[in-house]
């Protein structure tokens, strides 16, 4: 495709995904954060669900999940994931594809440490995926969790923490008249970001 020259564009895509988030939150549209997060085993099977971006910046686009959890399993297993935004009012879906790896463990210590405490205290009793026998389960052992606690705050556990996705490609779309929409793609090409327009 032939590269892009306008000045209407960025010439970093992350920029251009943090106007678009920016506009989204002026907006009030509910979770703009909310990103589908697709995956594949070394089989090739896929999954995806919907998790929250939690930051951003030029290493990449940051959520937390548990480590044992199905996501997690295929992770490990493949590293290569994909995520999808979805804004409707304004017409706007940005796909994003690139490698995950974990961020340090300090970094999700302070961004648990961050998070209410309820929050803290589920992440901590909740076997992600596991097969339970009933929500009854669950509040059982969260009940003897904060039990243990004894008024202490819950720590961090090591089965627990964030990702980054390093994105190589990144898309965005916007809705307009007729199907005539507008498809603006950023690949990563030796290190460098090349700008290119798609067909709808």
């Amino acid at each position: 495709m032939k590269k892009i020259r306008t000045k209407s564009l960025f010439t970093d895509p992350i920029l251009h995904f943090k106007n678009w988030m920016d506009e989204a939150i002026k907006k009030n549209i509910d979770q703009p954060n909310a990103m589908v997060l697709s995956t594949a085993d070394n089989k090739g099977n896929v999954s995806a669900r919907y998790v929250l971006l939690k930051d951003f910046n030029k290493s990449g686009f940051i959520f937390f999940s548990n480590y044992e959890s199905h996501k997690a399993i295929q992770l490990r297993e493949n590293p290569k994931a994909a995520l999808t935004f979805l804004w409707k009012s304004p017409e706007r879906q940005v796909r994003v594809e690139g490698t995950v790896s974990k961020i340090s463990r300090n970094e999700s210590r302070v961004y648990f440490d961050n998070r209410p405490l309820e929050s803290r205290i589920n992440t901590c009793i909740s076997p992600q995926s596991s097969i339970i026998p009933d929500r009854d389960f669950l509040l059982a052992l969260r009940e003897g969790f904060i039990l243990d606690l004894q008024g202490r705050p819950p720590r961090c556990p090591e089965n627990w923490g964030g990702y980054c996705l390093k994105p190589h490609l990144i898309e965005f779309w916007q809705g307009r008249q007729f199907r005539l929409h507008e498809r603006i793609r950023y690949r990563l090409v030796n290190k460098k970001w090349v700008t290119e327009m798609l067909a709808p």
